[in-house]
C-alpha cells in the first residue's frame, strides 16, 4: 500500500494568481499529473490513469484558472498526463465557456532521463524514492541508467522557457509532466531539496514567467529567483 500523497492544486492556483498580480507577463507552469493508480508490474507504469479523485481534482484544477491568461495545454505522452491536461482543459472550458484547441505532447515533459526503466524501478523498490533521488542527484547512480541529474534539470527549464517564447500574449502554457521532472528543478534550480520540502504532490507545480524581459522561477515553496 502506497502512502497518501498530497494534492497541491490550490498551491499552484494561489501561485499562479500571486504572479499574475504582481506583474508577470507570460508564465509556463510545469505540474505533475492529478492522482493516479499503481500497478505492481512496471511494464503497465506508463498506463495507468488517473483515479476518480485525480479526475475531479485535474477538473477542479482547471476550472480555477483565470479566464486570462489563457491556457495552452502541453503534457507528457503517459495517459495519466494527458488524461490531465485534458480535464483542466474541460474544467477551463465549463468555467469560461473558451475552447483552447487540444494538447501537445513533448518529449521534455517525459521521463527521458530514465535511461534503464527496469534497473531504475528496482533501485527505488530496494532503497526507496527519496533516497533514489538522493543518489541519482549525487551522480551515485550509473548514467547508462539516469541522465545525468543537472543536464535533465537544464533541458526541462529551457523547455518551459521556450513555451514562454512560444505562447502569445495572454496565454499561459500549462504543461503536465511527472514528479521526477519536478524535483531536479527543485534540486537544481529553485534550492529545494527533496530532504528538507517534501516530496512533489499532485497538481504541484514550477512556475516560469517572464518579466520586464527577465525570466524567473518560483512555486509555492519559493520567492522567485533569476532563471
Amino acid at each position: 500500500m502506497r502512502p497518501e500523497e498530497k494534492i497541491r492544486d490550490q498551491e499552484t492556483i494561489d501561485t499562479i494568481t500571486q504572479l499574475i498580480n504582481n506583474g508577470a507577463e507570460k508564465m509556463s507552469v510545469i505540474m505533475r499529473h492529478s492522482d493516479r493508480f499503481y500497478h505492481k508490474d512496471t511494464a503497465m507504469e506508463a498506463f495507468m490513469g488517473l483515479t476518480e479523485k485525480g479526475k475531479e481534482f485535474a477538473m477542479k484544477l482547471g476550472s480555477q484558472l483565470p479566464e486570462r491568461p489563457r491556457p495552452r495545454l502541453f503534457s507528457s505522452p503517459f495517459g495519466r498526463c494527458i488524461e490531465t491536461a485534458y480535464l483542466i482543459d474541460k474544467g477551463y472550458i465549463k468555467t469560461h465557456c473558451v475552447f483552447n484547441g487540444h494538447n501537445s505532447q513533448a518529449v521534455e515533459l517525459s521521463p527521458f532521463y530514465i535511461k534503464d526503466i527496469h534497473k531504475a524501478i528496482d533501485l527505488v523498490r530496494d532503497i526507496g524514492n527519496g533516497n533514489f533521488l538522493r543518489k541519482w542527484f549525487d551522480r551515485e547512480i550509473s548514467e547508462n541508467i539516469m541522465l545525468n541529474p543537472e543536464i535533465a534539470a537544464d533541458t526541462i527549464a529551457d523547455f518551459m522557457v521556450k513555451q514562454i517564447s512560444a505562447i502569445d500574449d495572454g496565454e499561459i502554457a500549462i504543461c503536465v509532466s511527472h514528479d521526477w521532472n519536478l524535483f531536479p528543478l527543485k534540486e537544481y534550480k529553485l534550492g529545494l531539496p527533496h530532504e528538507d520540502y517534501g516530496s512533489v504532490g499532485y497538481l504541484e507545480s514550477v512556475i516560469v514567467f517572464e518579466k520586464e524581459g527577465k525570466n524567473y522561477i518560483a512555486n509555492y515553496q519559493k520567492e522567485p529567483i533569476p532563471l
